[in-house]
């Protein structure tokens, strides 16, 4: 049963980093018509799963992808401008310094990945406020509908983006392939559980939507800066997240119309 432990912590894991791409799907699946939207978020996810798994299937292609093939140095990019942009510390040691240089130094096809990732994710998120505010303006202007391969099509390219940070933690988290599909599979059914939910939560209040948008430009703001080798600790993303969430469900209940309550009539002598 020493597998057990492992299963449920990379389980738990896959569903928090699934997140993003819950609220990513649920923002796109909102532009179909009602009767189009769970198939393509069912299509959405059952992708997200099978590119896992064959990315898992093939784990020493996908650890070769961190392996740098070229360094801004070979470039011609001084090396004190790279130190300059190296996070500092006191009391840091050596060891901890070279590798963070080797880091920023270093290209590699998931840094690429992650930065062009980011990149598609910040724009599309900007772009999608952008209208978000335009027809917000222009009320009687007619949402527009997206097609349903435009879609999918979004959606594939960012499976691809957060299937590659999701097996590289998986790798770090469990050792036997097979705990490592289970777990996929798993977080994948209570995404595709809950997906729904979410979805509709979102399309029915505009300020989460636009909180989620917000959000998604984090998560891109998080994977350039990754991809540009200065990572930034994901919790801190997290739980800014989680409170600005909170807060806008306490603004939600506030602004829900409370029932008038009548004063009681004192009894006449």
């Amino acid at each position: 049963m020493d597998w057990l432990i492992p299963l449920l912590t990379l389980t738990a894991m896959e569903i928090v980093l699934g997140i993003d791409n819950i609220v990513f799907i649920s923002i796109l699946v909102g532009k179909l018509p009602p009767e189009r939207r769970a198939l393509a978020r069912t299509l959405g996810l059952g992708g997200a799963m099978v590119t896992r798994i064959l990315l898992l299937l093939s784990l020493s292609w996908v650890l070769s992808l961190d392996e740098p093939f070229v360094h801004f140095t070979d470039l011609g990019v001084p090396s004190s401008w790279i130190e300059a942009i190296q996070p500092k510390g006191k009391d840091v040691p050596a060891e901890v310094i070279a590798h963070q240089y080797e880091e920023i130094n270093g290209i590699s096809v998931r840094d690429l990945i992650l930065l062009v990732g980011g990149l598609f994710l910040i724009g599309n998120s900007v772009v999608e406020i952008h209208h978000k505010l335009e027809s917000h303006e222009d009320r009687h202007q007619v949402p527009q509908r997206a097609s349903f391969s435009s879609v999918l099509i979004q959606i594939a390219v960012l499976d691809i983006i957060f299937s590659l940070d999701s097996v590289i933690t998986a790798v770090g988290m469990a050792k036997e392939i097979w705990v490592m599909v289970v777990a996929v599979i798993l977080s994948i059914c209570v995404m595709m559980l809950f997906a729904g939910s979410v979805e509709r939560f979102v399309t029915k209040h505009p300020t989460v939507k636009m909180l989620a948008l917000s959000f998604l430009i984090l998560i891109g703001v998080l994977l350039v800066a990754e991809g540009v080798g200065t990572p930034i600790n994901k919790g801190y993303i997290y739980f800014a997240m989680a409170f600005s969430l909170g807060v806008e469900l306490l603004n939600m209940r506030l602004r829900k119309p409370q029932p008038d309550h009548a004063p009681h009539e004192l009894p006449t002598p």
